[in-house]
């Protein structure tokens, strides 16, 4: 089963969000067709494990864990030539070494930051360009820590490090709407805004005058909230606006005036009135009893 798409029509928090509330596993791809400084060779490959990143990369054939390795002098080149044929198919790389002893679990988290993290929050600056997902793909063991950062937290994560919002623009809430909780407390640890925003998700009071009572900018306020409803805590929904009657049913339904009912009937409109009524008879059909 493959999915594509366009990151103008879905955003890559939306696409994370879809994919950790499904528990998808496969390759995510995303191509700018041209190289950027978030890719470089243009494309950037995301390997996703039930609903959490294992591993990022910008070649498929080459992982580059190992030459994050040798780039930090971790083990020699001989030790290193041997890992293709040693490591077991079924085991990621750096949890082999880790168990093997030949690095420890800091190194394996320098490792995960590295190649996961850091790029995995890059690429929230994204403007533009096309994405595939693939269910049927192997996982790359020999290109993984054995560490895993779920898509929800990386939503978090990547949202808080944006500086610039124009490619998420149209994909804030409505300042005119408020915030309802979807879940009875925060599944995630929330910074100091972020719990401050929490505490109006009862979806009675508009972003606008979050804003106004904390004393924050209207797109402070949508930007934080988008970051709550990526990560799957909260959901947009529209406020009812009690506006008043143009006119009052007082003023429209005016009483009969007394004299209107009292006014007798003429001898005129009554003749009339019989006469048709005795015309219509006429012309009815005849019926059996």
């Amino acid at each position: 089963m493959c999915i594509t798409g366009s990151l103008t029509d879905f955003s890559l928090p939306e696409i994370f969000r879809l994919l950790g509330k499904g528990h998808h596993t496969g390759l995510l791809t995303v191509n700018t067709d041209a190289p950027t400084a978030v890719t470089p060779n243009g494309v950037c490959y995301i390997w996703v494990y039930r609903g959490r990143i294992v591993a990022v990369d910008s070649q498929l054939e080459y992982p580059g864990l190992i030459k994050l390795i040798a780039k930090r002098q971790w083990m020699d080149r001989s030790q290193l030539a041997q890992l293709r044929e040693s490591v077991p198919q079924d085991q990621p790389l750096g949890f082999y070494l880790q168990k093997q002893g030949l690095l420890t679990m800091q190194q394996v988290k320098w490792l995960f930051q590295a190649q996961v993290l850091r790029p995995t929050c890059a690429l929230f600056q994204l403007k533009a360009g096309r994405f595939k997902f693939n269910h049927e793909v192997k996982l790359p063991m020999s290109g993984m820590t054995g560490l895993s950062l779920s898509t929800l937290a990386a939503n978090l994560l990547g949202l808080r490090s944006l500086g610039n919002w124009n490619a998420l623009g149209d994909k804030l809430p409505d300042a005119n709407g408020g915030l309802l909780s979807i879940t009875g407390h925060p599944r995630y640890p929330l910074n100091a805004l972020e719990s401050q925003i929490w505490e109006y998700t009862s979806g009675t009071v508009s972003l606008r005058e979050i804003a106004k009572q904390l004393r924050l900018s209207v797109k402070t306020v949508q930007q934080i909230a988008f970051r709550l409803m990526t990560v799957g805590l909260v959901e947009e929904v529209p406020l009812v606006i009690h506006t008043p009657c143009p006119q009052s049913v007082d003023a429209i339904a005016t009483p009969l005036h007394p004299e209107a009912t009292d006014q007798p009937v003429s001898h005129s409109f009554l003749h009339n009135l019989m006469g048709f009524l005795a015309d219509k008879s006429k012309h009815l059909p005849l019926r059996a009893a």
